[in-house]
């Protein structure tokens, strides 16, 4: 494998990696539900509406997965069609994936640690993750390339929060401990912030480059 190659996949690779735990607790979740397993107060609110929980697992895991795809810049450049067609499927995907956690948060009962401050932050990146997907295809649609790169990396950020979050409470559990309610709260916000800041920073270090690259793209995939 060549260098430009393996950088090509290093970026997709790193995403799914991130996917990896969140992916791996959701098809669990699945695997639950289907088998039966005993209904305790915990798992009680899965068993008692499924359909939200799995059509939110479902979309969560095409997001994450199709999306890091999208991000091989060899995959856009030789395989433009295909990052054309997967872009149509990503969008509903992420917009399932929004809804139906805005979904679960109203309806499903909350569970101990579940305060308003949690509460207000999954509502709040529930509609942000939205916005972000409905103006990068309006952005598409009048071919500004650089505003639907920028829009989509945003909501693909958002919808990978829990991967992050992942570490950050792995992170607590190893030097504090099991975290509260205010701390339960600040450790999934923190998650969905670095990945905020992280493509913020990387669209203010190469939006020159990027810009470039994604309109000789999109000139080659109308062609």
């Amino acid at each position: 494998m060549t260098p430009s190659i393996r950088a090509d996949w290093l970026i997709p690779t790193a995403l799914i990696a991130l996917s990896i735990v969140p992916v791996v607790a959701g098809i669990t979740r699945l695997v639950w539900l289907a088998s039966g397993v005993e209904i305790t107060p915990e798992n009680a609110r899965f068993f008692a509406d499924p359909v939200p929980v799995v059509t939110h697992i479902v979309s969560v895991i095409l997001f994450s997965i199709l999306g890091a795809f999208q991000f091989s810049s060899g995959v856009r450049r030789q395989r433009p069609n295909w990052h054309r067609i997967a872009g149509r499927l990503l969008v509903p995907c992420g917009l399932v994936a929004a809804l139906s956690g805005l979904w679960l948060t109203e309806f499903y009962p909350p569970t101990e640690n579940d305060g308003l401050l949690l509460y207000v932050f999954r509502v709040a990146f529930g509609w942000v993750m939205i916005l972000c997907l409905i103006l990068g295809m309006f952005a598409i649609v009048q071919r500004d390339i650089a505003q639907h790169r920028a829009w989509m990396m945003r909501s693909y950020a958002i919808g990978l929060g829990a991967g992050t979050q992942a570490f950050t409470f792995i992170l607590w559990f190893v030097l504090v401990g099991s975290p509260d309610e205010l701390a339960r709260a600040l450790l999934m916000g923190t998650g969905w912030i670095i990945n905020v800041t992280v493509v913020e920073w990387i669209l203010q270090i190469r939006p020159l480059q990027s810009t470039r690259y994604l309109g000789a793209a999109a000139t080659e995939t109308a062609g």
